[in-house]
């Protein structure tokens, strides 16, 4: 990949060089497109990047504090507890990435951005939290939580999420424009016929399998942890394998992002982010592999409990990596672009 763009950037910058330059071609073709916003709900975009940026961040962070014995793996408890309240303190980094997004595509109305950035993720899991957990109430179940544990997570929400995530939208908002290599055209280019693996849904379907199947392994000793009531400790190789998954998204990314820019296709932005989000759905179907083949689960009820909280793990993990798709792609794009001459 890095000699085949090393030769393409060298091959453009010598046509430019000569008088009668050739017609451009490849992926230099659309250099007045490339940073196009994109067309389709760009605050969605924004938003689910940074929800993501912040999942990693809180995972990254509990990891660390696994690994410097601040938390204690074998009290699933405290390490679950643990996660939430990091993820809670890392409000600031959605904040400020959804708004340098959000900046960057033109848009106006950072308050709508900053408040969906804030609620969005959480309002959801909150209330699919909360309609089960008064089912399981209503039928006397044991894994009922009780109504001092909801009001805690609540007011972590509210109190401590919700202002750092107006704090790094602030700072976001704030900040420069991002700068980009090249202007902007003003009538869009037209997107010719792209190849089959370059179209919805082979794109997304293709490019979530690697990184899914770089956890694979560890994913079976994590999920038996979880429903299984084993015990996962080695948290400095699972940390190894998190950081392996970054790098395989990142590859997975740069490579079908230049594949699309190759045919003349300027629209990557939400392509990137689902070639890697993906994983999130390898994460649903290996989950329902684990119901049929490791557990035992009896009853309407347990079946019930499980998809829901493998619903929510899977969004978040899909969320996770398809931020780290997108805001590789936009690095691509702006190293690549800025590497050859353009008018």
């Amino acid at each position: 990949m890095v000699r085949t763009l090393r030769n393409d950037i060298a091959l453009y910058n010598e046509l430019d060089d000569l008088e009668d330059s050739q017609e451009e071609t490849g992926w230099k073709l659309v250099h007045g497109d490339v940073f196009r916003p994109p067309s389709t709900s760009p605050l969605l975009l924004s938003v689910a990047t940074g929800t993501g940026a912040q999942i990693g961040t809180s995972l990254i962070l509990t990891l660390i504090c696994a690994i410097l014995k601040i938390i204690n793996p074998m009290n699933k408890g405290a390490t679950l507890t643990a996660i939430i309240f990091l993820y809670v303190l890392s409000g600031s980094v959605a904040g400020y990435i959804s708004s340098r997004l959000y900046k960057f595509c033109d848009a106006k109305a950072w308050k709508r951005n900053t408040i969906a950035t804030a609620i969005a993720l959480p309002g959801a899991l909150m209330t699919v939290f909360l309609v089960l957990n008064i089912f399981l109430a209503f039928v006397g179940a044991a894994t009922s939580v009780s109504i001092f544990t909801i009001i805690s997570v609540f007011l972590l929400w509210t109190c401590i999420s919700t202002p750092l995530v107006f704090v790094g939208s602030y700072f976001g908002f704030r900040a420069e424009r991002i700068q980009v290599p090249t202007k902007t055209n003003q009538i869009a280019r037209f997107v010719p016929e792209q190849q089959w693996h370059s179209r919805y849904p082979w794109c997304a379907i293709i490019g979530g399998f690697l990184p899914f199947a770089s956890v694979t392994v560890e994913l079976f000793f994590i999920m038996s942890a979880l429903w299984l009531h084993q015990y996962y400790y080695v948290m400095g190789f699972l940390l190894v394998v998190f950081i392996i998954l970054g790098v395989i998204c990142v590859q997975i990314s740069v490579v079908m992002t230049y594949v699309q820019l190759c045919g003349e296709n300027h629209r990557w932005w939400w392509k990137s982010f689902f070639s890697c989000a993906s994983a999130g759905f390898y994460l649903f179907l290996y989950s329902l592999w684990f119901l049929t083949a490791k557990l035992e689960l009896v009853g309407f009820l347990p079946i019930v409990v499980y998809f829901t909280y493998m619903l929510m793990i899977s969004v978040a993990f899909g969320l996770f990596c398809g931020s780290i798709g997108l805001l590789s792609s936009f690095w691509f794009t702006r190293t690549i672009y800025g590497a050859v001459k353009v008018d």
